[in-house]
Formats: C-alpha cells, structure tokens, sequence
C-alpha cells in the first residue's frame, strides 16, 4: 500500500558528453553550497548529489526536495536566476530541469 505525498522534488541532470566540461570540484565547493543558502530558507529540505560513470546519460544529477509547489515555486522565482548564472562556472552543459511530485 502506498500513500500520495505532496514533496516536489526538482532534478537537475547534466548530460556531460565526451566534448563537455563538468568541474565537479567547483560544483561540490560552490554552487551546491550556494543552492542550500539560498533555497534552505525558501523551504528546501533536502539536497541530494549522484554522479555516475562517464558514459550515463546524466553523470551528475542533483534532487532538491521542497514540500509543496508553492514553496518550490516561490524559492526558484527568488534565486533561480542567481543559481542559474552560477552554471557557467562549472559547466558548458546546460542541465535538464524536471520538476516531479513525489507519490512514493
């Protein structure tokens, strides 16, 4: 038995190709930190990071749990211009953006 849950959860997925940069250094030490300074008090309540082999499709995913759209929404019309201008410091890539609910 499974029950419904209002989390959102936004993911953010790099497809780093071979031709791509991905500084995983800059994005661990920077951006990341800077996401959960900006988003935290917005509502954000998790923050997860993969990063799988080089030959995924998405070697980097971020997941960024909000409790509802509300929240998400209001948190990315604050910052996501800020965080968005912070990707060219990591990566040439732009990232897919998928924003999901969360029902198990």
């Amino acid at each position: 038995m499974w029950h419904a849950s209002s989390m959102m959860i936004i993911s953010v997925l790099y497809p780093v190709g071979s031709d791509d940069t991905f500084d995983m250094d800059y994005y661990m030490s920077s951006h990341v930190p800077l996401v959960q300074r900006l988003l935290e008090p917005m509502g954000m309540r998790q923050t997860r990071v993969m990063k799988a082999d080089s030959d995924a499709a998405f070697p980097v995913v971020a997941e960024l749990d909000f409790d509802d759209l509300d929240s998400l929404n209001a948190a990315l019309a604050a910052h996501g211009p800020e965080t968005q201008a912070d990707i060219p410091n990591f990566t040439n890539v732009p990232p897919v953006i998928q924003i999901s609910e969360r029902i198990l």
